[in-house]
Parts: structure tokens; C-alpha cells; sequence
């Protein structure tokens, strides 16, 4: 017996372009199966027939991944350090922040998540396999290469299997190809180089049959199937970072520079003053407390827990806490097509009959809900209904499947989807497709066969024996000697004239079934009949429509700045056809396919990117291809959403900067990707884009107020020095200000709603941190204010007698009223504080009302009071510091009063200019 080819032999075998019997002898398949102890040898050097799978991270994992920011890093350092001198009140409360965002983002993470079984699961299914001369249902993880396996419709294909008989199979590889109907298959070999879905004599694991029986030898299991390479890339590829977590690692990175620097810079001007150096120490990390944003973490962690909770109302559930604000951050989305910018269930959408008349035909889906109308658009009447009516007759008689209503808006079905998309038709024109049959009981029949491509059915009517038929064009056509022409009779067939409008169809992405009928010439046999001249009644295009909310998304990302390409494994005319109805593009040179891009070298990686930049829709594109599609947009500074739903979506949604799976979509893509739209609906995506803005906004103003304040406090200290004041904080009453008063504060902003006209502003550049021009000018202004303000009333208060005790008391008053008159200019960047409502975020007034009281408490209450070294003042005292505090709210008011009002050249800022 010659040897079996090893794994890696099998995964690279063309077993399609192998002859059935070839296939079964290169396996060593004998014809009453393999022997078990054959199946045990095969077993150990093939392995199980098992995916290979990440396992999920613990809840411990998940805890222990919060920690890993620069910022955390930071914040660890400066407890650390608080704890070797004994500070322990500043090493608490740091700690306690660290902890607290840690609890949320685990809790936030730990929901979402799901268990990722999802690869593995797609073979856990039994399988009937012929062995030691018989029949047997065995596990089809146990499956091993030369089992030869025996399905059927509604059996879900264990693993890749070269067909060996088959009989009327048709096969729905959606999940791999992106095909929208399901393929017929045969035993017959066909040409290699072809992509997966032109293979016609093979069937691949984790597609379900349809219809018919077939028995095949099965050539690849477990890891070295098409869905284990899948699963192999996406395991063993990193995902994309999103964009958050991408500008928050270089937001950190500077931050915890300029923490440096500006230590290091205070130290050597304290040290030239002459202070002891352990007292400079002490300085420094005074500084570091006040220049860190401790309170950062707790509110971006509740800032994208609140976005996490706006998404899921509409519709998107998000799988990782970063990944909420991405869609808000994408420049790019590459979707997939069938059953994401389609309804994924062939409708029939045009009726062409012989005379020269075209109809439409309204609704989508397995539905018989809507109409066929004329050229003119009104419902189709007189004669010509009565044609189409024909037509529409001879489809359902000839015809396996079933649709009926079984709500007001619910439909079943079983069967072909071609099958069920007549019936729809049927209902379409009000006719009733259970009493059509009933009416002409059938007599015999020709079921449908992938080799003979049409069915046929004789039935009686009116004391005579007919038969209707419906299949290939290629195949009727020839069958058919007339062509209903209106008349009691038809005329002579005429093959250019149908041709013509054949070729009018399929340039369009229809695919077109023709409608015949005839009468029975003698006695039909209902073993063996054989089928009379046939009358051409008509040309069906049908097509996976396109879903109804689309063509307005699609729109609206443009309009947002967001390109949309379509990535499918469908045929180029269908997805020019789609792409043409949703305005992606126009052109057929926009259009490219798998096998023109080719399987290119990394070494001419550039010119795949090329390729892919020149084009709007990429068609019969392999998974892996689909992977490097994506891969070549964000090497060319795209930031990529994917759409999809199969599992030939996977290594590309794992790979993208945000991966969006449909949720009526496998298992895998949803577990690959970061965020799931729950109900399949495009605009959904739109939605979850205009939340990922709100939510990066409202990052940006939260890190804007703890950003102002720790600058303005670092200012302060500076200018203290260099005029030679004693510290006007001391570092407890710092934390206090960071994380208590200001942290308040920063999560009532984490709830604001939105600025109108989000989604007419392009989408940010890739380059641009959290940090653009805009907000550093307005970081730098609104600090300086506070810094002077202090810096001058701290000045005035120890120059007047005020001890230090007293004077820092209302030092640290003064700057919680300068947070709470600093958080409303951080609720725009643009627009004036008094044109912002009030009732977009009711939470701010209780925000800013809770750390002014708790404050005010804290001035009351011994033992806080004791810690803070604090003491009650008077109310002139709070009075005329909340005058001081009011400045930066006048001074902010004038910058932004200037700016609108500069020429558009000197605009600055996201979405401005």
C-alpha cells in the first residue's frame, strides 16, 4: 500500500482537480471504509479532528490586565515611594484609585466577555462513516483522513471531504465563501488553480447540505481543514489595538515624561536655593502627586463603561471595554457583504417575459410580503398579470419547497432557497401556493440534480397531463421550441432574443432561472418520464437584496468621513450590482477580484497596497486574502472597522482595529470581534460610530479638566518657588483635590451627551493624540489663570499676616471652586459654557453641588479634617474666593469668543478648519 500523504502533503493535494476514485486511492479509502485499527494508526499521526483554540482568560487575568498602562505604572511608582517614607495616607489613597479601576474595567470585561469555543464547537457534531464493512454514527472529532463519510440535508460536513457520489446536492458555504445561495456539487473534478467556492466536487467543514445525499472520502481534518487554517491565523495573530488604547498609551508615555521633567527641573532649582536634598525629595513627589492625573483611570474606565451601556441600547454590544470608542475613530469600514449589507435570502427581483415586458418585484427575503410592478411602477393588471401569473404557476408546481405565514410578520420555510424565493413570488401576487398545487396534483417528476439543472413536474389539469419546469437557462432553453408571445400560442423560440436579455440580467448580479411549461404528448411513466416540447414562459432574475436601512448608512458614514468598501467571496456582477445600488461604486475597473490580487510576497507588499488602494469591491476573495486586504488599509494609516459574519470573516475581524460582527452571524465572527451588532442592522454600525464620537469627546473633556488642574497645580508650586513662597499645598491635600473633589467631577462630565453635528465632522487623524492643538491651548490658558490666581491670592494672604495653616486652608477652597467653575468649560471645546444645556448632563449640577458639600463637610468633620489639615471659613471668606474662581470661566469665555471669530486658516482643532 503506498504511504498516506502527511498533513502538510494533504493540505497542499488540489484534491478537486483529483478524479473521485484517484482521491479515495491516494487516501487508501477501501469501499466498505477503514478498519478501526487503521482508524487508530491514522489518528495518532493525523491528531484528533479538533480546532485549535485560545483558551479564555480567567477573571484573574482579566483583573491582572488593568494594570498594564503607563499610567498605572506611574501611579504604583508614586505609592510605592509614598510608602518608603512612611507616607501611608498618600500610598492609600492612591492604591485605593488603582484598586477601584481595576474592580470596574474587571467587572465591565468579565461581562462582556464570552467563553471563545466558538472554532471548536463548529465540528462538534457526529458523523455517519462507513467502517469494518458497515454503517456507524461515530463523534466527528474521531474522524481521521480515508473515512468515508455518508450526509445528507440538514447534516452539517464534519471535515473537508472529496465528493464521491451525490445525488441532487446542493451545499450553503456562506460562512466560508460569503456566497448568498446555496451551491450545487457533483463527484466530477474540476480544474486546479480554483478558489474555494468554484470547487464544486468538494465539500468543506462547518457547511451544512441543503439538499440531497452524498457520500465522500474525507481529506483533511481538524487543524489542516479550510476552517482550521482559520482558526490557526486567528489564534496565532495578535488583534489590532484600538484607536483609545493606541492615543491613551501615547497620552500616558508624555505624561509621565513631562512628570519628569518637571520634577527634575524643580528639583535643581530648589537645590540651587540651597534646600537640604531629602526635603527636595519630598518636593518631588509633591509634585509628581500634582502633576499625575490620579483620578484619569476611574473616570476613562466609567467614561467608556457609560458608552458601553448607550451602545448595547442601540444595538451594539461591545466585548472589550477600550474597544467602545473605535468605530468613532475608524476612517475606513470594509464590509462584508452577504448578510451585512444584505439580507442574506435570494428574492426574486425581476420577471422578463418573452413579449418584451420587464417587471419589478418589491420586499426582501423569505417573505411573500410585497408586490410586481410594471415599467410605470403600479401593480402589474390585465393581460400581463395573467402572464406573470403563468409563470409564476408553473414555478410552484415544479417546486420542493415551503413557505407560509405564521404570524402577522413571521414567515417559515424549508427547502432551496431558489425554491422558497418562487414562492414568495407566488404570494407576491396574490395567488396561494398550497392551492396551486392541490389544483394540478402531480402525476411524476424530475427532482432537481446539481448535473441536470432543472426540475421538472407533470401534474393534471383540465383533463390533461402537463408538465412545468424551471432551472439553468442553458439547460431550458434547448428544451423549449416556443416562447409565450401573449397569444393562445406561442412563436418560435429565439435564442438571440433571450440571450440578450440573459446577458442584460447577469451584468446587473442577477442570477437568472428560466420558466417553462409544456403539455404531455402520450402516456407519462411516472419511473422514467421523458419531457415534451416546452413553451419559454418567462426569465426570473433573482438576487440577495440588498437590507433597507443601507443605502442611508452608507450615506451617512460618507457623510461622516467614513469610507465603505466591500470585501465578499460572492461574484464580481453581484457585488458590482450591490455595490453599485448602495453608490460604493460605479465603475467595474473599481471591482477586483481574488485571483488579480494574487498571493504576493511580503517583498511587494507595497504594490498589494496599490492594488487595494485603486479599488471599491473586492470579490471571490479568500479569507487569508480578505486578512491582507485589511492588513495593507492599516499599513496605509487607515484606522479599519470590519464588518462580517462567517467564519471566513474571523482572521480579518481579529486583525482590523475594530472587528463588528453581525449577531444572526457564526459563533466565531462574534467571538473574534470586538463589538456584535445585535440585530444585523447596517445602521446600527452608524450608530455605534456617532457613540464611539460621544464617547472619545467625552475621554477628551475629562482628561481636559484632570489635565488643566494638575498643570495649573505643577504652575503653582513653580511660581511659589521662584518667588520664594513656602508650598501652598501639601501633597494629602493634592490627592484630595485629584481624586475626591475633581474625581466627582469627572464623572458627572463622563455622562454628557453629545455635541450636534458629531457626525459632520471628518474622522480624526491617525496621527493625533488625545492632545491636539486646540486643547493644549486651552489646557495652557485655563492653568495659567489658575495658577496665577493662586499663586497671587496665596502671595496676598501671607503678606497680609495670615499664617500658613490659615492661608493654605483657603488656598485649597479657592481650588475647589476653580474645578468646579473649570468643569463647565470643559463640556465644549467650541461652543460658549451658557450655550450648552444644562439638561444634557443633569448629573454635572449634582456633581459639582456633591464635591463643593463634600468639601464643605470635610471642613467639619474632625478626623477628615485632621488628615487634610483643614479649617471651617466664613462665608465672606467663601464668597469672595468664589469670585476669584469665576475668572476662568471669563478668560475661557473670551478665548473661545476670539476664536470663532478668527479667519478659517487660523481655525484650530478636531473638526474645525
Amino acid at each position: 500500500m503506498e504511504p498516506l500523504p502527511s498533513p502538510d502533503e494533504s493540505r497542499t493535494t488540489a484534491w478537486h482537480a483529483l478524479p473521485a476514485g484517484d482521491a479515495a486511492e491516494t487516501l487508501a479509502s477501501p469501499t466498505g471504509g477503514l478498519t478501526g485499527a487503521e482508524v487508530a494508526r491514522r489518528r495518532e499521526v493525523f491528531g484528533e479532528n479538533a480546532l485549535p483554540q485560545k483558551r479564555p482568560p480567567t477573571v484573574f487575568e482579566v483583573f491582572l490586565r488593568q494594570f498594564t498602562s503607563p499610567l498605572i505604572y506611574v501611579l504604583l511608582a508614586a505609592g510605592i515611594i509614598s510608602l518608603l517614607f512612611a507616607d501611608v495616607t498618600d500610598a492609600a489613597f492612591i492604591f485605593a484609585v488603582i484598586l477601584l479601576n481595576a474592580i470596574i474595567g474587571t467587572f465591565q470585561e468579565v461581562k462582556a466577555e464570552k467563553s471563545a469555543t466558538a472554532l471548536q464547537q463548529m465540528l462538534k457534531i457526529r458523523a455517519r462513516v462507513r467502517r469494518d464493512g458497515r454503517e456507524t454514527t461515530v463523534p466527528a472529532e474521531d474522524l481521521v483522513p480515508g473515512d468515508r463519510v455518508v450526509l445528507e440535508s440538514g447534516d452539517r460536513v464534519p471535515a473537508d471531504i472529496r465528493i464521491l457520489t451525490a445525488r441532487s446536492l446542493t451545499v450553503d458555504e456562506s460562512l466560508l465563501t460569503g456566497e448568498s445561495h446555496a451551491v450545487g456539487k457533483s463527484p466530477d473534478p474540476v480544474g486546479a488553480p480554483l478558489p474555494l467556492g468554484d470547487r464544486l466536487d468538494m465539500l468543506y467543514a462547518g457547511s451544512t447540505i441543503m439538499t440531497g445525499r452524498s457520500m465522500g472520502v474525507v481529506v483533511a481534518t481538524g487543524q489542516h481543514t479550510e476552517i482550521g487554517q482559520i482558526a490557526e491565523t486567528v489564534t496565532a495573530s495578535e488583534a489590532g489595538k484600538p484607536p483609545l488604547v493606541l492615543r491613551m498609551e501615547d497620552f500616558s508615555k508624555k505624561i509621565s515624561i513631562a512628570v519628569l521633567a518637571a520634577t527634575g527641573l524643580l528639583a535643581i532649582i530648589v537645590l540651587g536655593q540651597g534646600m537640604p536634598p531629602i526635603e527636595v525629595f519630598f518636593l518631588a513627589v509633591a509634585l509628581a502627586v500634582s502633576a499625575i492625573p490620579e483620578g484619569l483611570p476611574v473616570a476613562l474606565t466609567v467614561v467608556l463603561s457609560i458608552a458601553t451601556s448607550r451602545m448595547a441600547g442601540r444595538n451594539v454590544i461591545v466585548r472589550f471595554l477600550a474597544a467602545v470608542e473605535s468605530l468613532g475613530s475608524c476612517t475606513l469600514i470594509a464590509s462584508d457583504k452577504t448578510g451585512t449589507l444584505t439580507v442574506n435570502q435570494q428574492t426574486a427581483r425581476v420577471v422578463s417575459l418573452p413579449t418584451g415586458e420587464s417587471f419589478s418585484v418589491t420586499g426582501a427575503g423569505y417573505a411573500g410580503e410585497g408586490e410586481v410592478l410594471d415599467e410605470g411602477g403600479a401593480p402589474v393588471a390585465g393581460s400581463a398579470r395573467d402572464r406573470v401569473e403563468i409563470l409564476a404557476r408553473a414555478a410552484t408546481i415544479s417546486n420542493e419547497a415551503a413557505l407560509e405565514r405564521t404570524g402577522e410578520d413571521d414567515w417559515a420555510h424549508q427547502g432551496d432557497a431558489i425554491d422558497v424565493a418562487f414562492l414568495a413570488l407566488t404570494y407576491k401576487l396574490g395567488l396561494d401556493p398550497a392551492g396551486i398545487r392541490e389544483s394540478a396534483p402531480a402525476v411524476a417528476d424530475i427532482p432537481f440534480e446539481s448535473e441536470r439543472r432543472y426540475a421538472a413536474v407533470w401534474y393534471r389539469e383540465d383533463g390533461e397531463i402537463r408538465v412545468a419546469v424551471k432551472g439553468a437557462i442553458e439547460t431550458v432553453l434547448p428544451l423549449c421550441r416556443t416562447m409565450a408571445a401573449g397569444g393562445e400560442e406561442g412563436v418560435p423560440i429565439d435564442p438571440d432574443h433571450v440571450q440578450e436579455e440573459l446577458d442584460g440580467l447577469t451584468s446587473r448580479g442577477y442570477r437568472v432561472l428560466a420558466v417553462a411549461h409544456g403539455r404531455a404528448e402520450g402516456p407519462v411513466s411516472a419511473e422514467n418520464p421523458e419531457l415534451p416540447p416546452l413553451e419559454l414562459l418567462g426569465l426570473v432574475g433573482f438576487i440577495d437584496p440588498i437590507r433597507p436601512d443601507v443605502p442611508d448608512a452608507v450615506r451617512r458614514c460618507r457623510n461622516a468621513g467614513v469610507d465603505v468598501v466591500m470585501v465578499t467571496g460572492d461574484h464580481p456582477a453581484t457585488a458590482l450590482a450591490i455595490a453599485r445600488e448602495l453608490d460604493i461604486t460605479d465603475s467595474p475597473d473599481e471591482v477586483v477580484t481574488g485571483a488579480e490580487l494574487g498571493d504576493d510576497d511580503i517583498a511587494t507588499f507595497s504594490e498589494f497596497i496599490d492594488r487595494v488602494q485603486a479599488a471599491r469591491v473586492f470579490a471571490r476573495v479568500t479569507p487569508l486574502q480578505k486578512l491582507r486586504i485589511v492588513e495593507a488599509y492599516r499599513e496605509s494609516g487607515a484606522f479599519v472597522a470590519v464588518t462580517g459574519d462567517g467564519v471566513n470573516d474571523a482572521p480579518a475581524l481579529r486583525s482590523a482595529n475594530i472587528g463588528v460582527a453581525m449577531g444572526s452571524g457564526t459563533d466565531v465572527a462574534k467571538d473574534t470581534a470586538s463589538l456584535i451588532v445585535t440585530d444585523d442592522d447596517f445602521s446600527s454600525i452608524v450608530a455605534g460610530i456617532e457613540e464611539g464620537r460621544y464617547a472619545y469627546d467625552n475621554v477628551r473633556k475629562v482628561v481636559y479638566l484632570l489635565i488643566t488642574t494638575g498643570f495649573a497645580e505643577v504652575l503653582l508650586f513653580m511660581l511659589a518657588l521662584i518667588i520664594g513662597l513656602p508650598l501652598p499645598l501639601l501633597a494629602v491635600q493634592l490627592l484630595w483635590l485629584n481624586l475626591v473633589t475633581n474625581g466627582i467631577q469627572d464623572v458627572a462630565l463622563a455622562f454628557e451627551r453629545g455635541e450636534p453635528g458629531i457626525m459632520n465632522r471628518p474622522p480624526r487623524r491617525s496621527e493625533e493624540g488625545i492632545f491636539n492643538r486646540l486643547m493644549i491651548e486651552e489646557t495652557l490658558l485655563a492653568g495659567t489663570v489658575i495658577a496665577l490666581v493662586t499663586v497671587g491670592t496665596w502671595y496676598w494672604l501671607l503678606s497680609n499676616g495670615w499664617d500658613e495653616f490659615s492661608a493654605r486652608n483657603l488656598i485649597v477652597l479657592l481650588m475647589v471652586l476653580f474645578e468646579n467653575f473649570q468643569v463647565f468649560n470643559c463640556r465644549s471645546e467650541y461652543r460658549s459654557t451658557f450655550r450648552v444645556p444644562i439638561s444634557s448632563n443633569y448629573f454635572l449640577i449634582v456633581g459639582v453641588i456633591a464635591a463643593q458639600g463634600i468639601h464643605i463637610l470635610a471642613l467639619y468633620i474632625p478626623v477628615i479634617r485632621d488628615i487634610l489639615q483643614l479649617q471651617p471659613v466664613s462665608l465672606v471668606e467663601w464668597l469672595s474666593l468664589l469670585v476669584l474662581a469665576s475668572s476662568v470661566v471669563v478668560v475661557m469665555e473670551i478665548f473661545k469668543a476670539v476664536r470663532k471669530h478668527r479667519p478659517p486658516g487660523h481655525q484650530t482643532g478636531y473638526g474645525v478648519g
